[in-house]
């Protein structure tokens, strides 16, 4: 059994001479194509076109655009005091702005702006000191939520899942690999860019387990033939009162999964956003029609055919069985109490 390229954020996302080398995930599986972001700007972009994909993925990203924000403005030597925070602040704003539905980016830009001493200069190497030890927490974090989920599965489960839940449902399968659970696993493709095909399906595969992938409208048919006894995905956010907001279709699976009593977990990792009370406060971000009117740069459809990509859907909480995070396994009822749970 290998270990997937994309179990850790460091293998396809890190530094080189001042510039940020992103593995470009769109390429996935068939190329390893390298993306040179060299300033703030760059890694933005990189987050738009979806070359780094998962919500603690992208957010670490964009905490090196923070990072290089930074360095380019201390090179100015012409930065009078007081104006390099401010710069930086544009900077944070800029890459918040990449993804609006995940609370990921938001709140850890934030918190690197608020623990960096803007009398200590230069400003750079605290950042990289954070993002370093925000790295290792969110490699521990995965495998916490990883360890918890895989409490949830026995011996012979079928899990579908959708897009691509993150280093957590890798951790989760090696964790039953290791305690003897057979799993089998199908991936919906995900559609417009395929993470579910790209990445999911590729990266359980290269862990040695068996996986089946199948088109976006196939889930129904599949559970209702038995093919799938749980249906497990990650979410982009997490309202205080339960809804989930994922990679569309999420919604759609959840209430075919319990049209046919089939649970629904979500590896919620870091538990929901305490500033988020319910599904009114989740912004959808919808993306360029144009990525639904092509497939790998060809037309699919006649010039005059309108397109619409809402790249996210709520699913409420009564179709949620759990969140599973780093603390425990909650309730949908219980998710709010994550912030006074220890680990």
């Amino acid at each position: 059994m290998g270990e997937s390229l994309l179990l850790k954020i460091g293998q396809t996302v890190f530094l080189r001479d001042d510039s940020l080398v992103i593995i470009d995930r769109r390429r996935f599986p068939h190329q390893v194509e390298e993306l040179i972001c060299p300033n703030f700007e760059a890694v933005a972009r990189a987050i738009e076109i979806m070359a780094v994909q998962g919500a603690g993925d992208i957010a670490i990203t964009a905490g090196y655009g923070l990072w290089l924000a930074a360095r380019e403005i201390e090179k100015k030597s012409i930065v009078k005091p007081g104006q390099g925070q401010v710069l930086i602040e544009e900077a944070r704003q800029r890459l918040v702005a990449t993804r609006p539905t995940g609370y990921h980016i938001a709140a850890l830009l934030k918190n690197m702006m608020a623990r960096t001493d803007w009398d200590l200069y230069p400003w750079s190497p605290q950042i990289l000191t954070q993002i370093n030890k925000i790295i290792e927490k969110q490699d521990t974090r995965s495998q916490l939520t990883g360890d918890w989920a895989e409490t949830l599965l026995q011996d012979g489960d079928r899990v579908l899942t959708h897009c691509f839940p993150g280093a957590g449902l890798l951790y989760m399968f090696l964790k039953a690999r290791q305690n003897g659970k057979q799993i089998r696993v199908v991936c919906t493709e995900t559609r417009p860019y395929l993470q579910g095909a790209r990445l999911t399906a590729w990266a359980v595969s290269e862990l040695g387990l068996p996986v089946t992938l199948i088109t976006d409208n196939m889930a129904a048919y599949c559970m209702n033939r038995g093919m799938v006894s749980m249906l497990i995905t990650a979410a982009d956010r997490i309202a205080m009162d339960g809804t989930v907001a994922n990679k569309v279709g999420t919604f759609q699976l959840a209430l075919a999964a319990s049209y046919h009593m089939i649970p629904f977990y979500v590896l919620g990792y870091g538990g929901p956003d305490k500033k988020t009370p319910s599904a009114q406060e989740i912004p959808i971000e919808c993306r360029d029609p144009q990525e639904v009117l092509f497939f790998n740069g060809i037309s699919i459809t006649g010039q005059q055919v309108d397109g619409f990509y809402p790249a996210f859907d709520l699913t409420p909480p009564n179709l949620v069985t759990a969140v599973v995070t780093d603390r425990g396994i909650l309730s949908v009822d219980e998710v709010g109490s994550y912030w006074s749970l220890s680990r």
